[in-house]
């Protein structure tokens, strides 16, 4: 009887997680359709008669450069410092304080996006309006410092950067948790073999948790690629593709051109906008998937075999 009855409770867990697991695939590919039948009318019009006049590959890929390059600034910046703060946490720093940097790290997770647009108008740029009168005034040869730099600290760089801090507490968490996951055996070995707690770390692990932190980095990039009001608000999107990350003529990105001009688009303006959602989706779902390919390449390094 209590056989009977585990056996149907294992069955009821597999149909739900089955349903559970085709239900996310059934809902991702109707927003993929959607978005798709949608942006046709946008996909299949005249150049003419769409925003700027000049075709759809005109208008999206400004802002999907700008996505590109805000994600990226954002992950270059993140990273590093997330790990960083990952191993002091789990390596380094006392328990009382560990817990306490962790707590408040996973807070940080926790605050909304437009408190961190705010935070970036009204002090982050205003900050960094003199570092990016210095680079452009001393490495100004330098076309990502060209200048002239811009007044207000409204650039792509500052967007990067309010993204880098949105993301570190991600980035961060995960890590730790990776970090602390490390065979206790593999640390007390490297230790017993002579090694340094930073050449413990450096070849215990961080090999070890190097597919996590991958797909921390990977996770955080996908919430920088996705993030709207943040952006918008700091962010002075003058269109146009510029290298230049310190000046006034600024690359917008796909989210944050969508909050701002969907709600006064009308007719195929409208279709227009979902279209740059279409490409911000497959870029988000490629990403994802370089992601799972190269966390899987890593996953022969474990606990079990490593």
């Amino acid at each position: 009887m209590a056989t009977g009855a585990v056996r149907r409770g294992d069955q009821v867990f597999k149909g739900l997680s089955t349903a559970a697991g085709v239900a996310i695939l059934a809902i991702l590919a109707g927003v993929a359709v959607f978005l798709f039948a949608q942006a046709l009318p946008a996909i299949t019009a005249d150049a003419e008669d769409l925003p700027g006049g000049n075709g759809l590959v005109a208008y999206i890929a400004p802002l999907l450069y700008g996505t590109v390059l805000a994600a990226v600034i954002a992950l270059v910046i993140a990273t590093p410092l997330a790990v960083g703060i990952a191993l002091f946490i789990s390596h380094f720093a006392p328990r009382r304080l560990a817990q306490t940097l962790g707590y408040t790290v996973d807070l940080l997770a926790a605050v909304p996006s437009i408190v961190y647009g705010i935070w970036g108008l009204t002090v982050l740029a205003r900050w960094l309006v003199p570092v990016y009168e210095w680079l452009a005034a001393n490495l100004g040869f330098i076309p990502l410092f060209a200048g002239p730099a811009s007044a207000t600290g409204r650039t792509i760089f500052t967007a990067g950067t309010v993204l880098a801090v949105m993301i570190l507490p991600i980035i961060t968490a995960i890590s730790r948790d990776v970090f602390l996951q490390t065979p206790r055996l593999h640390e007390e070995a490297a230790l017993a073999l002579g090694a340094t707690r930073w050449e413990m770390i450096r070849y215990a692990v961080i090999p070890y948790g190097r597919s996590g932190v991958i797909s921390a980095a990977m996770l955080g990039l996908g919430r920088a690629l996705g993030e709207t009001m943040a952006v918008a608000i700091v962010l002075s999107g003058s269109g146009g593709i510029s290298v230049n990350l310190i000046s006034g003529t600024n690359p917008s990105t796909i989210a944050a051109n969508i909050a701002l001009q969907f709600p006064e688009a009308t007719g195929l303006a409208v279709n227009t906008l979902i279209a740059s959602g279409l490409a911000l989706f497959v870029i988000t779902f490629l990403v994802n998937m370089a992601a799972r390919w190269i966390v899987n390449r890593r996953a022969e390094f474990s606990g079990a075999n490593g």
